[in-house]
Order: C-alpha cells, then structure tokens, then sequence
C-alpha cells in the first residue's frame, strides 16, 4: 500500500499546490494527520478523494515515504492512482 503526491503543483492564492492521494483512505488521512493536515482539509468528492498540499508539505510527505508521481513520467500510474481516488471519493474503494 503506498501514499502519493503528485507534481501537479498549482498556483493558487499565491503558493503552489500539489495532491496527496492513497491506496487505501486510512493511509491517507494517516499522511494527512502527520504532515499536521486538519480532518476539515479533506476532498471527498468523485473528483477523487485527495488532500490538496503546498509545495513545501509535498516535499516533507516525501520524506515521510510518500510516492512521488509526476503526470508527465508516470502517467498509467498515475492514471491508476486517480481512477482509485475517484473510486474512493464514490465509496467504491476502501
């Protein structure tokens, strides 16, 4: 099981977002709450269940163990990794 942040580093209100997603949601708000992320942060929608994260928390959710992905690199991975987040964010995954 495996904790991804992808290089999808957006700009938004001035800083640089990228999304935190998992195999599994316990995985994912174990990530979440160790990198200091409140519950409230949390994106459950078909979109795809995620966190979204700074580019400075990116870097230390890495540090953690997190799985960087890049859209550009990975992309059946990647692919994989939102079509779960997507299934998550439905209620169709664990």
């Amino acid at each position: 099981m495996a904790v991804y942040v992808d290089d999808a580093v957006t700009l938004w209100r001035g800083r640089r977002w990228a999304h935190l997603m998992a195999d599994t949601l316990p995985e994912l708000h174990a990530m979440a709450a160790r990198l200091g992320i409140p519950p409230r942060a949390f994106q459950n929608r078909t979109s795809g269940a995620h966190y979204d994260v700074t580019s400075e928390l990116r870097l230390l959710a890495i540090e953690f163990g997190a799985v960087p992905i890049s859209r550009h690199r990975d992309r059946e991975l990647v692919r994989a990794v939102i079509r779960n987040a997507r299934a998550q964010g439905r209620g169709e995954a664990p």
